[in-house]
């Protein structure tokens, strides 16, 4: 029989330097920088483009973070304690960083930086608004694709190819902020909540050395021309660090403590960050047309409104109601020897279950913890 002693759960081990600051940081700090490298990193490539192929410099930017994670979060450690369904969630979210960022540079060698942004963020539009089908919610949907109708219009004819890459793009930036999301409100190990607000950090390191492996066929043959060349290698690196390390780290400590929908309603400010860092750094100067549809994609997601938790919870409560009439109408429809005879355990059991899904007056008020509303 064990002891007392060993019964007792392990603690959490201590909080370092990073993980005190990171708490001590409001959760929109470390988007607003998220916002500022996201389309900063890209740029820098796009001027990267006239040295080095668009798919060499892809490589590059994601072989250069996957060095950083590894020096710095040796990430390859928290695969001992992982399950299997969690390290398949590392595997895809690996593919997916390959994929997405390959088409996104495929898209930006040949569209503004500004209508891939935007047509990115129609992703996370539709995302949002999944989460809650609303008149208002409809509405939001309906002016995003408005906004990117806009913008494709205006290069339909010229770049149909860029407007492929930048939409496949946009599915691969869906998939991204489920599967972050996901990995930052989650364990290593596949348990529940993550004890460390690094944890994310570290599984998206072992995501990102996959990102490299999967980028690498494709990728280190065009980048080759880069490591005869210091200067450019080191732009390569910078452009990594700006684009896949600050923006991604600064992503998981904003998702660990914002709800999915809270998370997708903030990014309305990337499209503009895409704008008026093309401008600047890029001179891509928008013209009326790319205002007004990127404004309408901004004006989309501003009027979103996340579910509310008592709204979640009335949802929760009809679900439970449904699972009740269900369990009664087979209790109804067995034969009355079966249901004469049942053993006393599973009496027992039948009645448990009816008592944890009886739905009582004012339940659907109740918050619900670990819901979308509660950020876990």
């Amino acid at each position: 029989m064990p002891s007392p002693a060993s019964s007792r759960p392990a603690p959490r081990p201590a909080a370092g330097p990073a993980e005190r600051i990171a708490a001590r940081m409001p959760p929109a700090s470390f988007f607003l920088t998220s916002a500022v490298f996201h389309y900063l990193g890209p740029s820098l490539a796009v001027l990267l483009f006239a040295h080095i192929a668009v798919l060499g410099v892809a490589w590059l930017r994601i072989a250069s973070a996957a060095v950083v994670f590894a020096v710095w979060r040796r990430p390859w450690r928290i695969l001992a304690t992982a399950g299997r369904p969690q390290r398949l969630v590392f595997v895809a979210l690996g593919v997916v960083l390959a994929g997405m960022n390959s088409l996104f540079y495929l898209a930006v060698d040949r569209l503004p930086l500004s209508t891939v942004g935007a047509i990115e963020f129609l992703g996370t539009v539709i995302l949002a608004a999944a989460g809650t089908r609303t008149g208002r919610n409809v509405l939001a949907l309906v002016l995003a694709v408005s906004g990117v109708a806009v913008l494709t219009a205006l290069r339909l004819s010229a770049q149909p190819l860029g407007l492929a890459f930048a939409f496949a793009n946009c599915a691969g930036f869906m998939l991204y902020v489920v599967l972050g999301h996901r990995i930052a409100s989650t364990a290593a190990d596949g348990s529940g909540s993550p004890a460390s607000p690094l944890s994310g950090i570290d599984q998206l390191g072992l995501a990102m050395l996959i990102a490299a492996i999967a980028a690498t066929p494709l990728g280190i043959f065009p980048a080759a021309p880069s490591f005869a060349h210091p200067q450019w290698l080191a732009w390569g690196i910078g452009v990594g660090i700006c684009s896949s390390v600050i923006p991604y780290v600064t992503d998981q400590l904003a998702m660990a403590r914002l709800p999915r929908a809270t998370f997708a309603l903030m990014l309305a400010l990337l499209p503009a960050a895409a704008t008026v860092i093309g401008l600047i750094v890029l001179h891509q100067v928008p013209t009326l047309k790319d205002i007004a549809g990127v404004g309408l994609v901004i004006l989309g997601v501003a009027i979103h409104r996340k579910p509310s938790p008592a709204s979640i919870n009335a949802g929760e409560a009809k679900v439970r109601a449904a699972a009740v009439k269900h369990l009664l109408r087979r209790v109804v429809a067995a034969p009355s020897r079966q249901a004469t005879h049942l053993p006393a355990d599973r009496q027992n059991h039948a009645g448990r279950i009816t008592g944890m899904c009886r739905v009582g007056p004012g339940s659907a008020g109740r918050p619900a913890r670990g819901g979308p509303g509660s950020g876990r």
